[in-house]
């Protein structure tokens, strides 16, 4: 019996949904710079079951194209009851995100009357010519039928995106490999699983790394515990005295260099909301070990005081010898409100002279906390920011998490790929020096009260919308990335080609091109929502940087 199979390309800021009829155009063609990752999908549906379809594909671009299926993961919370009208569904259910691998065989299974999507990577890793490559996809049934090709045309020009300068974290939760791995921090097993998860966020434009000087205060119930995560040895030697060890953190760095990483942003040296307790800090006392400093742990006593003026000299002084100094960042305390300036500016006055000549940075959306001096490098909200842009703070990072939701940039399940990715053209266009986001793989609950099954609980247990917590799952054999991750890396990499067509044709004509035939200009809060805009944006700086690569030779 002939099987009723379609197929149809689409490009990568379509969620392709299974219980919902697939209303986008193919797209046959696009175009990418030699340097620069480029993804598209093969959407299919079958009228029947087919337990198994091989997916094959033909094009001289060889190993440089990678095929994965588009899974599906549950959302039992996909975005606050109060949210705009710039989202693709607002009700529970199956959402496409996690990009899994093909199985042994290569094949995937098609539903009945259900449509679900290949997702295509071509990495030309600078090794190919300018030229147009065909790549041929194919569907094959167990016995060799053909249910289906689908012919790309993917053109590479002649340029490189340049270097990366935005400062790009999403925060690392070192501590969530070790419970859902169930390995030993800082085990051998765990070295090797720090590097996959460090390399797939280098692979995709994150080039500053969370790293635990002791186990971060992050997300973490008042009096309570996540797992110990700490890079330096504390062995207490008398009253208010100690000696640190550095071969863990040298070996973290390590690491990081040669996965790619370029900036530390090192753990917060107080707590969250409101600086007001020293971290959870494990030492040798006694020849035991046992945590001396934490929750109960007044931040601005004699003992923390004490602890610190040990502590970050011996720290920069080890920075120093290590020749990190420029690559070195601070935290004092994330997400501080105007009721906790006080406790702010003490917890800072601690540290100010100990760090003098590094930048502390802190995602906090009060301008008083800039306007006081409190801080020099503020990370406001997308959201919160128009006060520091009207005050022209420079360097100025921004960042967006489960409370912004109206209006902004933001990557939840629920909400449309473009509305991810015009993040590229929006930090383009405010020259920002960073962008900051908390959750590369938060795999507990809120407050880190339990560990959940990523692949199951999306919504750290109903506190986010799903897709908030983190952008990779945890596979067998590492990361599994997501739809979500690799959309954020092509606005990354928009934003390098922006800075290439800049060095062409100057910043100013850049932005006129940006804000050409808009109502308004773009803003944070106010852009074109439509996927086809970002998409012929695209196409025309590809065609103005082709123009100019001509006109050079």
């Amino acid at each position: 019996m002939t099987q009723k199979f379609e197929t149809r390309i689409v490009h990568s800021l379509v969620k392709v949904f299974p219980d919902e009829e697939l209303q986008e155009t193919e797209v046959v063609k696009g175009a990418a710079l030699q340097n620069e990752v480029f993804s598209y999908q093969v959407a299919y549906r079958s009228q029947h079951l087919i337990p198994a379809i091989k997916v094959e594909v033909e094009s001289d671009l060889g190993d440089r194209i990678t095929l994965r299926s588009v899974g599906l993961a549950p959302s039992e919370y996909p975005v606050q009851s109060d949210h705009d009208d710039n989202m693709l569904r607002t009700t529970p259910g199956l959402y496409p995100d996690p990009l899994l691998p093909l199985n042994e065989d290569g094949a995937v299974r098609a539903y009945p009357a259900q449509w679900r999507s290949i997702w295509v990577t071509v990495n030309p890793k600078k090794e190919l010519d300018p030229g147009l490559y065909p790549i041929d996809v194919r569907f094959v049934t167990e016995s060799g039928e053909e249910l289906a090709k689908e012919r790309f045309e993917l053109e590479i020009i002649g340029a490189q995106l340049p270097k990366q300068q935005l400062l790009h974290t999403q925060w690392f939760h070192t501590d969530c490999l070790t419970t859902h791995y169930h390995t030993d921090a800082f085990s051998e097993r765990h070295w090797e699983l720090l590097k996959q998860y460090i390399q797939t966020a280098v692979d995709h434009g994150i080039n500053m790394l969370l790293t635990p000087l002791f186990t971060p205060p992050l997300d973490t119930e008042v009096g309570g515990e996540r797992p110990t995560v700490q890079l330096v040895d504390v062995e207490v030697t008398g009253e208010n005295q100690y000696r640190f060890g550095f071969d863990r953190l040298k070996r973290w760095v390590e690491l990081c260099n040669e996965c790619g990483i370029e900036y530390f942003e090192f753990s917060h040296l107080f707590t969250q909301w409101g600086a007001k307790h020293a971290p959870k800090v494990m030492a040798t006392a006694d020849g035991e070990a046992k945590r001396i400093f934490g929750w109960e742990t007044d931040a601005s006593g004699e003992a923390y005081r004490a602890f610190l003026n040990q502590f970050l000299p011996q720290l920069v002084e080890w920075i120093r010898e290590n020749g990190l100094e420029s690559r070195s960042y601070f935290h004092i305390s994330d997400e501080p409100t105007l009721d906790h300036l006080e406790s702010y500016e003490s917890a800072r006055n601690i540290v100010k002279d100990l760090l003098k000549g590094f930048p502390i940075i802190d995602a906090l959306s009060d301008y008083d906390f800039y306007e006081k001096g409190l801080v020099e490098n503020p990370i406001p909200a997308n959201d919160h920011i128009e006060p520091f842009l009207k005050h022209g703070v420079t360097p100025l990072w921004t960042y967006y998490c489960v409370s912004q939701y109206r209006k902004v940039s933001n990557r939840f399940f629920s909400m449309p790929s473009a509305r991810n990715r015009i993040l590229g053209y929006q930090l383009y266009k405010y020259d920002a020096a960073g962008f900051l986001h908390w959750g590369y793989n938060f795999w507990y609950t809120q407050y880190s009260k339990q560990v959940i099954d990523p692949f199951r609980v999306t919504d750290a247990g109903g506190a986010f919308p799903s897709g908030d917590a983190y952008l990779v799952y945890p596979g067998e054999d590492g990361p599994i990335e997501s739809i979500r991750m690799e959309v954020m890396y092509e606005a990354l990499q928009d934003l390098r080609a922006l800075r290439l067509l800049e060095e062409l044709i100057g910043r100013d004509a850049v932005l006129a091109a940006l804000d050409e035939g808009l109502d308004e200009p773009i803003t944070f809060s106010s852009y074109p929502r439509e996927a086809d805009w970002l998409l012929s944006k695209r196409d025309w700086i590809n065609g103005k940087i082709k123009e100019h690569m001509l006109m050079k030779k």
